[in-house]
């Protein structure tokens, strides 16, 4: 829908999931969307290029976010919202819903 707007599918997937999560990392995207990781990549450092997202090391893993100093951060923002809206069912549960656990709960931790 916003690739037509972008040019580039990847910045619209991109945009909807970090409206919905906040932030990610390259390599969560492309197991999320199930695609190469140098497009993802390339497209994460061109947001991150036009000031639309920033980044951070959690570790050794860049994780990217937006950038709330970006002048027309709330815009694009409800833009991605907007499209997620119409997106397909099976296209919103399948490739943006929260994930389970990546791993198990500590032992004796309470719930």
């Amino acid at each position: 829908m916003l690739e037509y707007l972008f040019s580039n599918k990847n910045v619209e997937k991109i945009l909807i999931y970090l409206c919905l999560h906040g932030k990610a990392n390259a390599s969560e995207l492309r197991a999320v969307f199930n695609s190469a990781l140098d497009p993802i990549q390339k497209t994460l450092r061109k947001l991150e290029e036009g000031g639309l997202l920033v980044s951070f090391l959690e570790g050794k893993t860049r994780v990217f976010q937006w950038n709330p100093r970006y002048p027309f951060f709330k815009e694009i923002q409800a833009l991605a919202e907007k499209a997620y809206e119409y997106l397909p069912e099976d296209i919103q549960e399948s490739q943006y819903q929260k994930t389970k656990r990546k791993r198990p709960r500590k032992t004796g931790k309470p719930i």
